[in-house]
């Protein structure tokens, strides 16, 4: 087998459904390739299981009876294919007694495909990574150009972040600085004339949204790690590729509509906590003392300075807001 897609799915049953109609599609226009889709389904209470043992019954559906977390339902897809985790990366197999009567149908594949369920894939985007990692022996993994669900371009490779993007993250600059600034290389972004070149080029990581890893770096460097609930798990990942000499590439000829990152109105306390729960574990292992101090007085003069702006806006979920800010805040030392 040459391919193997996983999409772990919480509670977005309309976006699941789009997402298996276009990639099904696409493999569909590259019949040589030899694809595997999985779905790991966490506990969902929209009926999400239903619809794909319904609806797609040549996907495997691991209908998980609780919500094991985005990193964790990555890597149970990934242990059933084969890949065995690092000592004390993973919980045994025999933790998922009701998923383990589902191996793989056609052995260990050759790559990986870890798509998000709020992904359209565009033409023949799977065949085009895998076109790439065949053709660049050193590149252990490599993701598609994303776009929002209008068109418009969304940046799905970064920079590892620092102090700058933090400080960016709270404060960002005012008036015609704005969008050059978040743009730039401070902010961890690629400038937009690599994307439109066409060409793949090297960086630092992509988006988990469409991470595309070659097996061989799967064997390796080990699983996702199952610290990282939800969040930083990618980043991680593809930092420790790299430590062990592979390359990450963003791979433009590659499209793929990520329609989850058109909206950031939306405020979720839960999802706020755990992504600075899981940035401050990335800065933990990846940086010392001096730059995990001075993370730490940015990241609380931020929360307090949003906490102030939310008090003058007075919005429905202030107290929620306000209670996220302090349980962020009482991570730091």
């Amino acid at each position: 087998m040459q391919l193997a897609v996983v999409i772990v799915n919480y509670n977005v049953s309309a976006l699941l459904r789009a997402c298996l109609e276009s990639l099904l599609a696409s493999l569909a226009r590259t019949p040589e390739l030899t694809a595997e889709v999985w779905v790991v389904d966490n506990a969902s209470a929209d009926g999400s299981a239903a619809m794909v043992a319904e609806a797609f019954p040549q996907v495997r559906l691991l209908a998980s009876p609780d919500n094991l977390g985005y990193t964790a339902g990555n890597n149970l897809a990934l242990q059933l294919l084969g890949f065995a985790p690092l000592a004390g990366e993973a919980r045994p197999l025999a933790a998922y007694a009701w998923a383990t009567g589902q191996p793989p149908s056609a052995g260990q594949p050759r790559h990986v495909w870890l798509l998000n369920p709020d992904t359209v894939v565009q033409g023949d985007a799977p065949a085009q990574l895998l076109r790439f990692l065949d053709q660049t022996p050193a590149a252990g993994a490599c993701g598609a150009q994303l776009a929002y669900a209008d068109g418009s371009f969304q940046h799905g490779a970064f920079r590892f972040p620092g102090l700058a993007q933090l400080g960016l993250d709270f404060f960002p600059p005012p008036g015609r600085l704005n969008r050059p600034l978040l743009d730039s290389r401070l902010n961890g972004r690629y400038s937009g004339r690599l994307y439109a070149a066409g060409k793949p080029f090297p960086v630092d990581f992509v988006l988990g949204a469409t991470l595309l890893v070659r097996g061989e770096t799967l064997r390796q460097v080990g699983l996702l790690d199952e610290s990282y609930f939800m969040y930083c798990e990618e980043m991680d990942w593809q930092r420790r590729a790299q430590q062990a000499g592979w390359s990450i590439h963003c791979v433009p000829a590659a499209q793929v509509i990520h329609v989850a990152g058109a909206s950031s109105s939306q405020f979720r306390s839960r999802a706020f906590v755990a992504l600075w729960q899981s940035r401050l574990r990335y800065f933990g292992r990846y940086h010392g003392a001096l730059f995990n101090r001075a993370a730490a007085t940015l990241l609380r003069a931020g929360l307090r300075a949003e906490a102030q702006a939310v008090r003058r806006q007075s919005p429905p979920d202030l107290d929620e807001r306000l209670a996220a800010y302090r349980a962020v805040e009482a991570l730091l030392p």
